[in-house]
């Protein structure tokens, strides 16, 4: 049964390795700067996922930045004038990667944090304790739990969740916070979510770009979840704490959260990044990455970048810090 929960990310995978064998297979080896400003240009226009939702006119960019191109430029003059035109996709999968230099649009940086670290620490959790990528803690409110994970790039195994979810088997609820979790291992997500799962559930779509045209995509290809056969397994009421820090595996995460009626997504809406990244290689040597694909609710609707709204919308107030009214909110939920 193991096997089943990762048909969908491995199918996905296959996808882009597919992808990125087109984008590698020739040795297009040039470092005139009109030459890897056209390539680049037309690769994003072939396997961009997020033109048409965006309502991206991608053909104005290439004349307003193929004005700036000219010979004698250096690579430095090279790679900003690459890297503006591909920040105006809004994506922080979207990269251009040199020897001296990497471009990132920085989508956090649009909004206001509504996570405090010692506010958390300092009037809330009775003791914290750290497994694995996990703080967590008995809250002083109520009979509540709370795990935080900062980032999907910190290891998940099954011994750390055996462990965090043992400990808090008697709790009424527990609330699992990734406010300002940036992303990471996408693998990292049905490991988790298994062990909140009551049965087999379809949660979401993924579909993938495959042709000239900016609307054309796949067939959708189905994500479900599987209840965990071997670990332990907290079917109590959860709520997930997310904001506009919540981006990439953490958007792709809140997203499925909303096919479980025990789960409730709390906070702000998610900084998007719900498109998963493939890339390849300028004629120069530089290296890129697009968002190739999109994710779709049950609806076949589509928020993964534009983010992920809550049902319960709170707002952090920084003015004091003794308090963290996202959290409030969640506890007022479990208890």
């Amino acid at each position: 049964m193991k096997k089943l929960k990762y048909i969908f990310i491995a199918t996905v995978f296959i996808g882009l390795t597919g992808c990125e064998k087109v984008l590698l297979e020739k040795d297009l080896a040039s470092s005139n700067p009109r030459e890897n400003f056209e390539y680049l240009w037309n690769e994003a226009d072939k396997k961009y996922s997020y033109f048409d939702l965006k309502n991206i006119n991608w053909d104005d960019f290439k004349d307003q930045y193929s004005d700036s191109i000219f010979d004698e430029m250096s690579e430095e003059q090279l790679f900003d004038v690459l890297a503006a035109m591909l920040n105006e996709l809004r994506d922080d999968h979207v990269n251009l990667f040199s020897p001296f230099n990497v471009s990132v649009y920085n989508v956090p940086l649009n909004y206001q944090k509504s996570y405090n670290d010692r506010t958390v620490d300092e009037h809330y959790l009775t003791e914290a304790r750290y497994t694995g990528g996990f703080k967590h803690g008995f809250l002083d409110s109520g009979n509540v739990a709370y795990v935080r994970y900062s980032s999907f790039t910190s290891e998940v195994t099954e011994q750390d969740l055996d462990i965090v979810l043992s400990r808090y088997s008697e709790t009424n609820g527990l609330v699992f916070d990734i406010r300002e979790n940036g992303g990471g291992s996408i693998f990292n997500i049905p490991l988790i979510l298994e062990r909140f799962a009551r049965e087999r559930t379809l949660a979401a779509y993924t579909i993938t770009r495959n042709g000239e045209n900016h609307s054309d995509f796949t067939e959708p290809s189905a994500f479900y979840l599987n209840q965990s056969e071997d670990g332990v397994v907290y079917n109590k009421p959860v709520v997930v704490l997310c904001d506009r820090g919540s981006y990439s595996a953490s958007t792709f995460f809140s997203l499925l959260t909303k096919a479980f009626d025990h789960i409730k997504l709390v906070g702000d809406t998610t900084g998007g990044g719900g498109g998963l990244p493939n890339g390849g290689q300028l004629p120069n040597g530089w290296t890129y990455r697009f968002s190739v694909t999109q994710l779709l609710d049950l609806n076949y609707q589509n928020f993964a970048e534009s983010g992920v709204p809550p049902e319960i919308y709170v707002t952090f107030n920084w003015n004091d810090l003794t308090r963290d009214e996202i959290l409030d909110r969640a506890i007022l939920e479990l208890n």
